[in-house]
């Protein structure tokens, strides 16, 4: 009977939440089974996937990066723990691709940025070809990283109480202190009815001090999210590096509901804040009240990456082997691609749906645009329709990008040429066998009208044509996940 009261008590505080969630996102909650208790309130911002377009109408395409993981990390809960196939709006494909290591070269030491693609023929669609795009971020040895100054802004209110949220982010935050040096900063600033000040700015190699401090958070009340960051802005101001890397790490399920809380209010906050050279990342935790959509919009707007942290594995994931990502070496990176009209008819970027800019964006540098970490890769796929006379001597498509130092407000020019040398899908490198084959995957779990001929069987079978580099088992579980999707 006691169970059964909890299971109740649950249901109805998420419906609650659900309530007084932003309307721009109530449409979009979704409903989990957890042992047979309907949890009630994720929210997730409405994707509407990118049509075909006829080259003759609009021969050129831009968008912003996308260098965040959560997506995948979420889905594969949805597969593996809740033993169910993800909403169709939780499924972002560009998130499912960039979630991965391809170990693209970095070769041309003039920018930050190195660029790679290729053309093959699509394997759901025969008739149509695939365009890879890739961006690597310049390496930095470990030894060379620039001093950090680090705010960490954990919720610590009531809805983080159980143990897949703020236990979770404690472990991981306790990892992360392992990876800082004497030359490193660290404060922690919480939030639940107010914002306190837990640790002022400390010296990384006082590593019990800090660990104590995060160890001795407990939750509850409401979420004055708002104020945290307001907060976390200050005191990473105030312990500003110049020349060094600032950055605020936001753990919280996003379930906001004290002072202004709502999506719209979040971001306006946001964009106010980000010209300060503080980068962002924003960690999600938990199920039920996830607020994933506006979580992804904070990242989007302030300069910074969202992550969901779901595992153990996970944490390590974020907090170690991808440690270097929290280093931007290139801000506001745009893309834009020219499509040869004689070539081409129609194209689609798969993904990045929410990244779409304007054409005359690209060379505005007031416009915002993705960040890129130290050794991260990031890759956008389109699917395209030739010609039936298409000339293979001739360019397939150019395409230009703009980014930004980070410390600095004027963009940079770069340009890269990819041509179409005729190759088949089995034929192309296993950096496109191995994306397309996560885009392919995407596809189906969002029931796409352009999924083509796409089974999970082919994707798999893709899958087993690639040999990547794989140190931490990632790509082996990533087709392990598509079996077990395989059987819904």
């Amino acid at each position: 009977m006691k169970n059964y009261l909890s299971i109740l008590f649950l249901s109805v505080c998420c419906i609650i939440s659900c309530t007084e969630a932003d309307e721009s996102f109530t449409n979009n909650s979704v409903t989990e089974d957890f042992g047979g208790a309907q949890l009630f309130g994720d929210n997730y911002g409405e994707i509407v996937e990118n049509p075909f377009i006829n080259t003759v109408d609009e021969a050129t395409s831009t968008f912003s990066i996308d260098a965040d993981g959560a997506s995948y990390a979420n889905v594969r809960r949805f597969i593996q723990e809740s033993q169910q196939l993800p909403p169709a709006n939780a499924v972002r494909t560009e998130e499912l691709i960039n979630y991965f290591d391809l170990d693209y070269d970095y070769t041309d030491t003039t920018h930050p940025i190195d660029l790679n693609g290729e053309v093959s023929t699509c394997p759901w669609n025969t008739d149509n070809k695939l365009v890879r795009i890739g961006i690597k971020g310049k390496p930095i040895p470990e030894a060379e990283l620039p001093a950090s100054n680090f705010v960490f802004l954990i919720d610590v209110s009531g809805s983080m109480s159980s143990e897949d949220k703020l236990e979770l982010l404690k472990n991981g935050f306790n990892l992360f202190v392992d990876e800082l040096t004497e030359q490193d900063r660290v404060a922690i600033v919480t939030y639940a009815g107010s914002a306190g000040l837990v640790l002022p700015s400390t010296s990384g190699d006082q590593k019990q001090t800090i660990k104590d401090a995060i160890n001795s958070l407990g939750s509850g009340g409401s979420t004055a999210g708002a104020e945290g960051i307001i907060t976390a802005y200050e005191i990473a101001q105030e312990n500003f590096i110049d020349g060094g890397n600032n950055r605020i790490i936001i753990g919280t399920d996003g379930d906001f509901n004290v002072g202004p809380s709502s999506t719209e209010d979040l971001i306006t906050l946001i964009e106010e804040k980000r010209d300060f050279g503080i980068f962002l990342t924003v960690l999600g935790v938990g199920r039920g009240n996830l607020n994933d959509a506006a979580l992804e919009q904070i990242a989007n707007n302030g300069n910074g990456t969202y992550e969901y942290i779901d595992t153990i594995d996970q944490l390590r994931k974020v907090f170690i082997y991808d440690f270097s990502k929290f280093f931007t070496v290139a801000k506001d990176v745009k893309v834009q691609v020219q499509f040869n009209p004689e070539n081409i008819l129609a194209y689609r970027l798969i993904g990045y749906e929410n990244r779409v800019l304007d054409n005359e964006d690209f060379e505005d540098d007031e416009e915002d645009a993705g960040e890129i970490g130290a050794n991260q890769n990031i890759t956008a796929i389109y699917e395209i329709v030739p010609q039936s006379n298409q000339n293979l001597s001739e360019k397939a498509l150019t395409i230009d990008f703009r980014y930004k130092n980070p410390s600095e407000d004027l963009s940079i020019p770069v340009s890269l040429d990819i041509f179409d040398e005729g190759n088949s899908f089995s034929q192309a490198s296993d950096f496109m066998q191995f994306t397309a084959s996560v885009a392919s995957f995407s596809m189906l779990l969002r029931d796409s009208q352009y999924k083509g001929t796409s089974s999970y069987n082919q994707v798999i079978n893709w899958l087993d044509n690639t040999s990547l580099a794989d140190p931490y088992n990632f790509k082996a579980q990533f087709r392990d996940l598509v079996q077990q999707a395989s059987s819904f």
